[in-house]
């Protein structure tokens, strides 16, 4: 039976998740975090561990984030831990929702979109369906990390 050529990655990717997944940012884990998660797909392998610390102020100043598993989710962390820098929890939670809106085929305006930067690049996994759950799996650790976080923190008060 012939194969099917075999297509580079950058065809179907793009230049810029070609280069976070070869050279991921954000990938040395650091000792004391605020804020952690863990999330796995046991249907494929894949897994990221993400640690993130916060100033005074309650921004992101740390991001560190492990993965194994596939090329899409190593560019996606590595692209997330990017967009995260400095931002406050709650502008996290907007675009964390903008993100997965996006992913999902849902944004309908072009400032919502253009307020992701180069996370739209990600846009081309929609051609794969069977890989947005790649994508998504260091959103959802995020998230759950988040959820976690505040519910200590409103213990603690």
């Amino acid at each position: 039976m012939p194969s099917s050529p075999d297509v580079p990655l950058d065809e179907l990717y793009g230049e810029m998740i070609i280069d976070h997944y070869r050279n991921p940012r954000h990938s040395d884990p650091f000792p004391v975090a605020d804020l952690e998660a863990e999330e796995d797909n046991p249907f494929c392998g894949d897994r990221v561990t993400l640690r993130l610390k916060l100033d005074e102020d309650g921004r992101i100043a740390e991001v560190g984030i492990q993965t194994d598993g596939c090329s899409i989710i190593k560019a996606t962390a590595s692209m997330m831990g990017e967009a995260l820098r400095w931002k406050s929890l709650e502008q996290v939670d907007r675009l964390a929702q903008r993100f997965r809106d996006m992913m999902q085929g849902k944004l309908t305006a072009e400032g919502e979109e253009e307020s992701l930067g180069d996370l739209k690049a990600l846009q081309a996994v929609m051609q794969f369906p069977v890989r947005i759950k790649c994508t998504l799996l260091a959103w959802t650790a995020l998230e759950k990390g988040m959820k976690s976080y505040r519910s200590s923190q409103a213990r603690d008060q």
